[in-house]
């Protein structure tokens, strides 16, 4: 945490989190919406602590990053449910509201969350974007910490833009449906390729098990989706290049 972490980082805002505890441990806290606190804080024994890093991003002075909160956040509160929570026509606001009223930023999200649901994360309080693209750029999939908790639990509601929103591009379906099929299956595929991880086997079959549930029940939301309102207005065209269907239809 100190020579790897704290003595290399250029982030000021970071490595003013760092602080020494009662127990003369090295700790930091980060900086974040929600927990980011001395009372939550990483410590290590004293500075060594085990973690994972998914990827490197370019440094904010090279790339900045915009967050965005993600229209289906949680309220994070015992007693008051979310907007989305009590309205089941939620999604037909969004969709209204920049920049979800155009291009594929909705799409984004609808990929997004079948992501968050097959690994049961249901944490995805924002969402960020390389600044310099603007709208025409895509959603980088930072902090999946919540994700892999309870194999043995479908956290449905994290699937609630999805049931809501009725869209999906047709590339995300037809390899959800692939995923679904014996020879290719999710959770074989993923078994394999975590093989050549050094920490490997890094899931339990359990998880693995729970990711082709759960690919089944992204694809029942799905069919009612289309049955209720037909694949036209559900899957959209994406495999060919198409982007001026992508920019008319994205606010539908």
């Amino acid at each position: 945490m100190t020579r790897e972490i704290r003595d290399v980082t250029r982030d000021k805002k970071l490595w003013r989190t760092f602080f020494i505890s009662p127990a003369n441990n090295i700790c930091f806290y980060g900086e974040c919406s929600y927990y980011c606190s001395t009372e939550h804080a990483l410590c290590g024994k004293p500075d060594q602590i085990e973690g994972s890093l998914a990827a490197f991003l370019p440094d904010l002075n090279l790339a900045k990053r915009k967050t965005w909160r993600n229209p289906w956040r949680r309220s994070y509160h015992k007693r008051k449910k979310a907007e989305w929570e009590v309205d089941p026509d939620y999604c037909d606001e969004v969709k209204q509201t920049p920049p979800y009223d155009r291009g594929t930023r909705l799409l984004d999200i609808m990929d997004m969350t079948i992501f968050d649901f097959l690994m049961g994360n249901m944490d995805r309080h924002h969402y960020e974007t390389f600044e310099k693209f603007g709208n025409d750029t895509f959603i980088i999939h930072l902090d999946n910490g919540r994700g892999f908790g309870k194999h043995s639990h479908d956290e449905l509601s994290i699937l609630v833009p999805l049931s809501q929103c009725c869209r999906v591009r047709k590339s995300t379906y037809l390899r959800l449906q692939l995923l679904a099929k014996e020879e290719y299956q999710l959770s074989s595929l993923m078994e394999e390729s975590l093989l050549r991880d050094r920490l490997s086997p890094v899931l339990i079959q359990p998880h693995l098990q729970a990711m082709d549930r759960r690919l089944r029940l992204v694809l029942q939301v799905l069919a009612g989706c289309v049955e209720k309102e037909g694949s036209v207005n559900v899957v959209e065209e994406d495999i060919f290049g198409d982007t001026s269907t992508h920019r008319s239809r994205g606010h539908r």
